[in-house]
């Protein structure tokens, strides 16, 4: 029989994977087997908060005030409803925002100084931050960069294979490889960018891919010669778009590649969910 701490296990690895819907229904799935599962509402509903939507955000604190009936000193489940509340907009959420304070002093009570009590204070801190927008944009600032650092990850590892392995066994060796490795977020990416990159007719974008920063100054330049060509032949008298068509194949590259990414994570996801739950060996 699969155990609670199976189901949160599964949860864990899902959230981690981005597959938030995922551990959503994992955790729902052990919920109906143990519906004394505080653990598992407590994943349920972080996976709801990670949404970032109004509508999640009202079924994540139904799911943190019922795991909270069943175990109201439960850490996680704390912690996780403090932020949700302090994060909230108090003019919207009067209440949901009021009781983030409430909650607060309750994780201090039940465990002070814990990392718990530390990361919700923290929350606290950064909701009544004196320049909210400058913080708000270096938060995304951040995420940006983590994009690009994946991004890039994913370019060196196209460009590395195609350039050792070839154009015809990458796609097959690659895809090998996210089979035995399913839980290899990386390696799975690189199987869907060289899937999406196979075939004749992509034979361009697979050479844009090993020179990526190249093209993008060549284009550049190119699109500022054309400029300035049109303009000293009088065809246009200002800036044309007409320039901008020199940047459309690294465009065509990073929108490619870009749906590589979320193709592999949605593959992570799926493999993740449909691999049945060990019993425990203990």
């Amino acid at each position: 029989m699969t155990t609670t701490e199976e189901y949160g296990q599964r949860c864990s690895e899902l959230f981690a994977a981005g597959g938030y819907a995922a551990a959503r229904r994992t955790a729902q799935e052990g919920i109906r087997q143990d519906g004394a599962a505080a653990d598992l509402y407590c994943w349920l509903a972080l996976a709801h908060v990670r949404e970032d939507d109004d509508d999640h955000d009202d079924e994540a604190e139904r799911a943190f005030r019922a795991g909270l009936e069943i175990a109201p000193d439960h850490l996680g489940l704390l912690a996780g409803y403090a932020e949700l509340c302090l994060r909230a907009d108090a003019f919207d959420q009067p209440g949901r925002a009021a009781r983030g304070k409430v909650l607060l002093r309750r994780i201090e009570e039940v465990t002070p100084g814990s990392s718990e009590a530390e990361r919700a204070a923290a929350v606290q801190r950064w909701t009544q931050r004196p320049y909210p927008y400058r913080e708000d944009f270096r938060t995304k600032l951040a995420d940006a960069r983590a994009q690009r650092d994946a991004a890039d990850a994913q370019r060196a590892d196209a460009s590395y294979t195609l350039e050792h392995v070839g154009a015809e066994d990458a796609p097959r060796q690659a895809g090998a490889r996210a089979q035995d490795r399913p839980d290899d977020h990386r390696a799975a990416v690189l199987a869907a960018t060289l899937a999406a990159l196979s075939g004749p007719r992509n034979a361009p974008l697979r050479l844009l891919v090993r020179y990526r920063a190249q093209a993008w100054t060549l284009a550049a330049l190119l699109s500022i010669c054309t400029n300035t060509l049109l303009r000293a032949t009088g065809v246009v008298e200002s800036f044309s778009l007409w320039g901008l068509l020199w940047l459309l194949p690294v465009l065509v590259l990073d929108r490619r590649l870009a749906a590589a990414r979320r193709q592999a994570e949605r593959q992570v996801v799926a493999q993740l969910e449909a691999r049945p739950l060990a019993a425990d060996p203990r």
